[in-house]
Parts: structure tokens; sequence; C-alpha cells
């Protein structure tokens, strides 16, 4: 976040987040309960609410978000041991980083092949396990907190290079949103819930310890070191630099232990959360059969291959590319976009018409924060700035003729009226994106 904005940006970056994101974990915690046969998250609601071709981009865009968001996890995971090997380099895309996450892809792979709960159990190892280093670390920088640093240049105007506060603010909103994108994960895996009075409630007690963790751990750095200091520290593991600098050596090191314990239960559920959706879409005809198959362990056997070979073969392009943590999470964060618009949106139209609510129920509470989700989602499609637009646009131009080839091996036509002209216009944008990036005007990675 240092890297385009000062402390005061920064605090109205997570507000502005905070607003949003809460309006859209009520809206996640609403729908579970207005429409609990809706079981797989943002595709069904999408879908319910818009179509089946709404339904299968909010599907495809979920499912880059996760698969894009777990090159992203691996290439951190080997920048941040890079302190202890040199050889993986700080970004993590050297070719022993690559051949080390390759071999982590697969054995998560294996691991969620077993089953949903078996995965499910190191998980919540994992996020045990991560909560110490987090903890420890909030204390012992709240002690060292230095308010003078704080206030050095707080608003950015000693450092042109930062821009209006607006420009600060814009540059903020890609990084918060991707520290949140799994607000909607209890949803998407709400099949498999054995309360459904949990879903809503793990959505929202979820959201308030995330966003308590991210604002002391952002804002507290900017007491130790200064924005242009954090700006310059590279982001694999820029947190356990500013514990080095807090406590010396040691902090580094366990920062960076429980970075990769953290990260690699993440991919753990971000494996099976990119699973999930497009097996739930794919049994119900939007997207091809591959998806739907299932092993004798119950997991979404055909949705983890096609997924993970698809991470491998960006890990692959990453070395090429030489494409770093920062880069690959911004496009993760823009493809995510669709899903909680039409969520927000989706959320809003069935309080504005009244369906599954009963006589005499509230629903302002309900149109308000779909509406404020809706409009949150569009803001951050305009801080995301036309470069990942358009680069998302080749992403979602690939997913119009899998959505043809899903509805025509049914024996359905793929595209209804208003349809037709929404897949034209991802395939203009796709060409333009293609134009720009052949002449170098933008850069996908």
């Amino acid at each position: 976040m240092a890297k385009g904005a000062s402390p005061g940006a920064v605090i109205i970056g997570w507000l502005i987040t905070g607003i949003g994101m809460l309006a859209l974990a009520f809206v996640y915690q609403g729908l579970s309960t207005r429409k609990p046969k809706l079981d797989a998250g943002p595709y069904a609601y999408a879908r319910a609410g818009f179509g089946d071709f709404i339904g299968f981009n909010s599907a495809w865009g979920y499912w880059l978000s996760a698969w894009l968001g777990n090159v992203s996890y691996v290439v951190l995971i080997f920048g941040a041991l890079s302190y202890f090997f040199p050889a993986f380099g700080a970004e993590g895309n050297t070719v022993p980083a690559i051949i080390g996450a390759s071999i982590v892809l697969w054995v998560t792979h294996a691991l969620c092949l077993m089953g949903v709960r078996q995965a499910a159990i190191f998980n919540t190892v994992t996020t045990f396990a991560k909560l110490i280093p987090i903890a420890l670390f909030i204390v012992l920088v709240f002690v060292a907190f230095n308010l003078p640093t704080f206030n050095l240049d707080i608003w950015g105007t000693q450092t042109p290079d930062l821009g209006s506060i607006m420009t600060q603010v814009k540059s903020t909103m890609l990084v918060t949103l991707w520290v949140f994108i799994g607000i909607e994960g209890a949803s998407v895996v709400s099949g498999r819930a054995a309360k459904r009075s949990d879903i809503g409630k793990a959505t929202i007690i979820g959201f308030v310890i995330a966003l308590s963790v991210y604002l002391c751990v952002s804002l507290l750095s900017f007491g130790i070191m200064s924005q242009p200091e954090l700006a310059g520290l590279p982001a694999a593991a820029s947190m356990a630099n500013v514990l080095e600098k807090t406590v010396g050596p040691w902090g580094s090191v366990l920062v960076r232990i429980g970075l990769v314990i953290s990260v690699a239960g993440a991919f753990l559920s971000w494996t099976l959360f990119a699973a999930e959706i497009p097996y739930r879409a794919a049994r119900e005809g939007i997207l091809p059969e591959v998806f739907a198959s299932e092993n004798k362990n119950g997991s979404p056997a055909g949705a983890l291959w096609v997924t993970n070979i698809f991470v491998q073969l960006f890990l692959i392009i990453t070395l090429y590319s030489n494409a770093t943590y920062l880069a690959l999470f911004y496009i993760a964060s823009t493809a995510i976009l669709v899903p909680y618009v039409f969520s927000g949106a989706y959320a809003f139209k069935l309080a504005f018409s009244g369906e599954a609510y009963a006589a005499g129920d509230k629903r302002g509470r309900d149109m308000f924060t779909g509406a404020l989700a809706t409009i949150y989602g569009a803001w951050l499609i305009y801080a995301a700035g036309p470069s990942y637009l358009l680069m998302c646009a080749l992403l979602y131009a690939v997913g119009v003729p899998v959505y043809w080839w899903a509805r025509s091996a049914r024996g359905e036509k793929a595209f209804k009226g208003v349809e037709a002209l929404i897949g034209l216009g991802i395939l203009i944008a796709a060409a333009l994106a293609a134009t720009l990036m052949w002449t170098g005007a933008i850069s996908a990675l």
C-alpha cells in the first residue's frame, strides 16, 4: 500500500474498503438465509438474478481470480523463503522457486483429492499457527510505534510522485480488495455446511477479525518506517522487514515462517474454492462436463485437475515473463469484480421486488447494503484502471467459446437476446486489449 499512498490516504482507503466490504458481508449473510437453495456463492446469485450467461461470467471470473491468486501465493511463499535460500530470489520467480512451487502445487492437489474434510482440518491448523506471529507483530510494533514517524508527510504532499489524495486512495483499492477476497468463502461451500446458520456468522466474524488485523498491521507499520522506506521493501516479505527493524533479525525469521504457514493454508483454501464453483456450474450445464466429475472421496476431481494444470502453466509463464506477486494479485483482484458486483445487485433486486421476503419483513437494510455493495464494486472497477480491466477482458473472452461449447453440448441455445451483445462486447474489449499489448501500450504481467 505504501508504494502508492501516504498514511492518511491509507486510512481513507481502509475506511472505504471497510464500509464496502461490510456491505458485501451483509449481502452474503442475507442471501445465505433468503436463498438457502443457492449454495454456490457468487455464481449461483448472479445466475438466479440475471440469467445463465451472466452466471457463467460470474463463475468464470471467480475461477480466474482464484487460480491466478494461487499462482501469486506460491510465488509469495518462495519469495519469503529467499531470506533463507537466496536461490529462490526476492520475488520468488527463479527456476528453483518455480520447481519448489510446482511441488507445493501438486502436493496440495493430492491433499484436496483425499477429500474436503481432510483438507479443512489441515487449514484449521494453519489458521491457528499463523495467528501467533501476527499477534506478536501487532504487540511489538505497537510498543515501538513512533507518532512523529507516522505523521511525517502524512498526506504525501512532500512526495510529488504519489499524486493527489484521490490518486493515492485509488492506488490502495486493489490491495484492500485483495486482502478481503474470500469474504464469500462460507457461501461458496455452503452446500457442505453442517448448519446453515453458520454461514452468515462465519462471514461477519471473519470480516471483523480480518479488518482489525489488516488495520493494525498496515497502519502501525507507518510508525516504524516512513512511507518511502516502506515503499522500497520487497512485497514478498515487507512485514518481516518492519519487524526486523523493530526487534532485530529474529523478528524477520518469525514473520517469514508465519507467512509461509499462512499462505500455505490460504493456498489450500483457494484450491478448494477454485474447484468448487466451476464444479457446481458444470453440474448445471454452464461449464463443460470435464469440470463436473467427482472422485470416490467426494472431491471435485475434474475441476481440480483443470484448475491446477492452469496454475502450473502460469507458474512457468511467471518464470519467463518475470511476473511478480503484485502484478499477479492485481489481475486476480480485477477478475473477481464481476462476481462481487452481481452479488450486490442480486441482493438489491430481491429486496426491491420482495421476493423471498414474508409479508411485513423489513427490506430497507437489505436494499441499502445491496445498493452499497454494488456501488462499491463499480467504484473498484473505476479504481482498477483501464489496463487491468482490458487484460481481464482477454481472460473473460476465452470463456465465451467455452460457454458456447457447454451449452451446445446440452443441445441448448447459448446466447439469448442481450447476452449476444454482452458476449460481443467482451470480445471487442479483448481485441482492443490484445492490440494495446502488442504495441506495448499496456503490459500483461
